[in-house]
């Protein structure tokens, strides 16, 4: 299937930096959120960074100007029913995620490919809902979108080779790698780097080290560019403490078992840089540790 318009459910951090690259690629964008305010600030956001990227040097003022015109907003969820491709990229809740393929499935096209930009949901279980589980796949972006090479695929049991070729052409277009998973729960990033991120937050909890301790030594000891703490502040408290849940739900190992500090954190509302506090207080000119 030859894609040229790309649908964008959600207008939040993940889908405006979809948005941004598909539109820079040349796809023609349709972005939508229940909030006009939300789309309003997401195109601000995408003009902000792509003028950022102009000013390096790494695109043209011509590719920028071309770029956004090729992004278009709406509030009316049905209105992405005529795109090739719907890249849904709502909370990671599952009723969410699900009633808005509801919604969408009596306007699409027989053809139009159904993804997800869920990080750790099953696709299979996504995809049973709808009206095409053959055209139904997980599309995974890694955050922040615009400067994150991998994109993983994951296919459902029932995801068709088609699906999964005219995906993979999209990605390769946008410059971007992908990574093939299978459907099991975090498939591969998420699966890796959520537990070290618990674990961090465990070595926290019992007093091994210090915020500062943990993140300079997975820093400096691991060659990694951000600690496990500062990397959950970034991600958002919340999420992390959603992908821990869905590991242990899914395989039913208590090796995932959320730390109880990482549930407190989320249930303060210390979620992180969104909400100026987490691991590190940022409301003031630079990161100050909360432990």
């Amino acid at each position: 299937m030859d894609i040229q318009t790309i649908g964008i459910v959600g207008a939040g951090q993940m889908g405006n930096g979809i948005a941004h690259v598909m539109a820079l690629a040349g796809y023609d964008v349709k972005m939508t959120d229940i909030s006009a305010e939300a789309l309003e600030k997401a195109v601000q956001i995408i003009e902000g960074n792509l003028s950022r990227q102009a000013g390096r040097g790494k695109i043209s003022e011509a590719e920028m100007a071309a770029a956004m015109k090729r992004i278009d907003t709406t509030t009316t969820l049905t209105d992405l029913g005529s795109s090739d491709l719907i890249i849904e990229a709502a909370t990671e809740r599952e009723t969410v995620k699900q009633a808005i393929f509801e919604d969408l499935l009596p306007h699409l096209k027989p053809e139009t490919i159904l993804t997800s930009n869920t990080s750790s949901i099953s696709i299979t279980r996504l995809a049973s809902r709808t009206d095409r589980p053959e055209k139904f796949m997980g599309f995974h972006f890694m955050n922040p979108v615009p400067v994150m090479q991998l994109v993983e695929l994951i296919r459902g049991i029932a995801t068709d080779e088609e699906t999964f070729a005219a995906c993979k052409t999209v990605v390769d277009r946008l410059g971007k790698t992908a990574a093939s998973a299978e459907d099991f729960p975090a498939f591969i990033v998420n699966r890796i780097l959520m537990p070290m991120i618990n674990e961090a937050v465990y070595t926290l909890y019992e007093g091994v080290g210090n915020v500062q301790s943990i993140d300079s030594s997975l820093k400096l000891g691991a060659n990694h560019p951000m600690g496990p703490l500062e990397l959950a502040d970034f991600i958002g408290l919340d999420t992390c403490l959603a992908i821990m849940n869905v590991l242990h739900d899914g395989l039913a190992d208590t090796k995932y078992r959320p730390c109880p500090l990482l549930t407190k954190y989320v249930e303060a509302g210390w979620l992180g840089r969104k909400t100026q506090r987490g691991f590190y207080d940022y409301r003031g000119e630079m990161p100050v540790p909360t432990r």
